[in-house]
């Protein structure tokens, strides 16, 4: 029986700290949905589209992950694709709090699916999407913090100009 998991979350944008925890958990599931969410409380700097084209294109060599998106609870996503485990990041204390909640109340919704938390390696630990949209944005370097396809898009979406 083929393990799958489902990666969820905004990646506005995918960052290299997303990459590592797609990268480890292929390690242990023969199959990885990165579910993009859709949710109501954001507004995205990129579109599901844009996102989807931009993880596809930092993660193209890989054939056992599938790019979708999704409206609605996790959960539900999870058991429509088949799936029982769910894939959180944990950069630091502060966001186990709120993992922890978000995985007690999917047990609660349904106790076949369970959460399990990875940690980035350290290079990447102190990497948000909030702080690279913030470094984009006011030119700064985003290099060593997302993909390269994130980075021209970032640069594009902001009007940075680089020389060549």
């Amino acid at each position: 029986m083929e393990r799958l998991a489902i990666y969820p979350g905004t990646f506005d944008p995918f960052t290299n700290g997303h990459l590592d925890i797609v990268l480890r958990s292929t390690r242990f599931f023969d199959k990885l949905i990165i579910a993009i969410a859709t949710n109501p409380k954001k507004t995205p700097l990129f579109s599901v589209a844009d996102r989807t084209a931009l993880i596809h294109s930092s993660i193209s060599c890989m054939d056992n992950i599938i790019i979708d998106s999704f409206e609605g609870l996790v959960v539900e996503y999870a058991l429509s694709k088949h799936s029982t485990v769910i894939i959180r990041g944990l950069r630091a204390v502060s966001d186990f709090e709120y993992e922890l909640q978000m995985a007690l109340i999917n047990r609660r919704l349904n106790q076949n699916v369970d959460t399990i938390f990875m940690m980035p390696s350290e290079e990447y630990s102190f990497i948000t999407s909030t702080a690279v949209k913030e470094i984009a944005s006011l030119g700064g370097c985003v290099d060593a913090l997302v993909p390269t396809p994130v980075k021209a898009a970032l640069l594009k979406k902001f009007g940075v100009v680089t020389e060549i």
